[in-house]
């Protein structure tokens, strides 16, 4: 049985509720592209000011697996400072076609991240990926694929696998898991900075999983532990929002 419906407890696609919104003074843009097995992808691209022919540094965000993205548009500027942010949604999301899958979520990554860097409005050398929970497994395998100046990690974990065996150890989790994401084993290889925020109290990934993963980067890390927050409520904290804007001051 957990063969057979993994997909339905590892993704939980979300339609999109509302329009999203930009910061004051920002424009966005919605984003349709193709990936190459001819599914359409949709999100929205935010722009912050700039001069005319000004190329900005860029965030591109992988969510949750229960997160339309696009619904991060409003705090593009709180979070990331004033850097132009990519909301994609994953296969299934929002308005993007198809199904999710690790295969199929890594390689329209690789095509946004591609898509993006032949904007003349966006700085290909000025990248970081910031992967929330499950989009941290995403970023992972982008920046392993991909020259990033810096990587945002939030609430990741070593490997689904090794998630599964933390909530389920009686189940083979090992021999039946088909999406894996394992992220520990690009880590080691990685030598851009890192910043790696998770909650204490996260009952979903656990801390030692976020701090395995740290432990394991090749990198520069740093570390952002909030004590008494779990893994959907790290937002409601002002020093996350303000580690992620100082972290990208310093790397972009």
């Amino acid at each position: 049985m957990l063969w057979l419906a993994q997909e339905s407890l590892l993704f939980f696609p979300q339609p999109v509720r509302g329009t999203p919104s930009a910061p004051a003074g920002w424009s966005l843009a919605k984003v349709s592209l193709t990936a190459a097995d001819g599914t359409p992808l949709a999100g929205v691209l935010l722009l912050p000011p700039g001069a005319p022919g000004t190329r900005h540094a860029t965030v591109l965000y992988f969510g949750g697996n229960a997160e339309e993205a696009t619904s991060q548009a409003r705090e593009a500027e709180r979070t990331y400072g004033r850097r132009a942010v990519l909301l994609v949604n994953y296969r299934g999301y929002g308005e993007s076609g198809g199904r999710p899958g690790e295969k199929a979520l890594v390689a329209d990554a690789l095509a946004l991240y591609d898509w993006a860097a032949g904007r003349p409005d966006l700085d290909p050398s000025r990248f970081c990926a910031h992967g929330r929970s499950l989009g941290s497994g995403v970023a992972v395998q982008l920046a392993a694929a991909r020259s990033l100046r810096c990587v945002i990690l939030t609430s990741p974990f070593e490997s689904l696998a090794a998630v599964g065996k933390s909530h389920y150890p009686w189940v083979p989790v090992s021999w039946l898991l088909r999406h894996r994401f394992a992220s520990a084993e690009h880590a080691g290889a990685m030598t851009i900075p890192a910043l790696v925020a998770f909650g204490a109290a996260d009952t979903i990934i656990p801390a030692a999983q976020s701090e395995r993963l740290a432990s394991l980067w090749g990198g520069p890390v740093e570390r952002l532990r909030l004590e008494g927050f779990g893994h959907n409520d790290l937002d409601l904290d002002p020093r996350y929002a303000g580690a992620i804007a100082a972290f990208l001051d310093r790397h972009l």
